[in-house]
């Protein structure tokens, strides 16, 4: 079958219904040309809706505002964000290595360590544009993690079917547990153990106190005091499993008086971050913003997947 050659390859954005048709047949070939297009057009759609997300969270003044000037901002925006895509390393590449997987062919995507998700060189490019600057700050907010790592994926995936299941028993979103157990785990790399070595599934670093009555890890952690990192040994809960871990965790956030609020701060993932660490989830001064970071990760990694997964 002969498909009709694809308008969006140079240097336009694949944006009406008519083009995305095109786009997936193109993809169905199943060829590396076709796969690396598509996933190029598809982070452009992606990025175009990132960029239009942080536009509409920048003030306005509502002196230059009208039907003429937000046209143009949005034509603004696709170009923006036809060039921030299809870079080497970027989400084009997971996007590809993804399809490539599921068309049953090999990866040959160079499946490096780092998969860029907001290509920082194009941002530092908006930042200096005078006439961007608005998503200057957007771009230098510290929630905001520019890079994601295989291994973060690779968790997000790995553990993504029993956080969703919690979410629609708890109300607590699926991505902010992920960040969360990623950023207490490192991201897997250093979960907790049991003597001898076994897993202990515990995935959210909760500890065991008297009211525990399950297993218990016992290991060498850091604890602050005053702003001073020591080394103590604690006992930390054991579980069966990891959907069992999603579980405790879940309860722990909604049913405790002392995490109300953050359980009520589910919209954002600041403010949610933010209130654990007031009610002391975490003695790390600077737990709050490294959650935040590991969320939007999360979402970010989230996003590409059913990207991918829809095309």
């Amino acid at each position: 079958m002969a498909y009709e050659p694809l308008s969006t390859s140079s240097n336009a954005l694949a944006a009406d219904a008519r083009s995305l048709s095109n786009l997936k047949l193109q993809a169905g070939q199943k060829t590396p040309a076709a796969i690396k297009e598509a996933a190029k057009q598809f982070e452009s759609l992606f990025m175009r809706e990132l960029i239009k997300s942080m536009r509409e969270a920048t003030m306005k003044s509502g002196l230059m505002d009208s039907p003429g000037g937000d046209l143009g901002a949005d034509l603004l925006d696709q170009q923006f964000a036809v060039q921030m895509s299809g870079k080497a390393g970027g989400l084009s590449d997971l996007i590809a290595q993804q399809l490539t997987r599921q068309a049953g062919g090999e990866d040959t995507g160079n499946s490096t360590d780092i998969i860029n998700l907001s290509a920082p060189a194009q941002v530092s490019a908006l930042r200096r544009s005078s006439s961007l600057a608005a998503y200057g700050a957007q771009a230098n907010a510290p929630s905001v993690a520019p890079t994601a790592t295989v291994s973060q994926s690779n968790f997000v995936q790995r553990h993504a079917e029993a956080a969703a299941k919690v979410e629609t028993t708890s109300g607590i979103p699926s991505s902010f547990m992920l960040g969360q157990a990623g950023h207490e785990t490192g991201w897997g790399r250093h979960e907790i153990k049991m003597k001898g070595g076994a897993p202990s599934y515990n995935l959210f670093g909760i500890k065991a106190g008297g009211s525990w009555n399950g297993k218990v890890a016992e290991i060498t952690t850091t604890e602050y005091v005053n702003g001073e990192a020591r080394k103590t040994t604690a006992k930390f809960r054991a579980y069966d499993s990891y959907e069992a871990s999603f579980n405790d965790y879940a309860r722990l956030i909604t049913q405790s008086p002392r995490y109300a609020q953050a359980s009520q701060q589910t919209e954002s993932a600041h403010a949610f971050a933010t209130s654990l660490k007031k009610a002391g989830y975490a003695t790390d001064p600077d737990y709050a913003a490294k959650l935040s970071r590991a969320i939007h990760t999360t979402q970010r990694l989230q996003s590409a997947q059913v990207v991918a997964q829809n095309i």
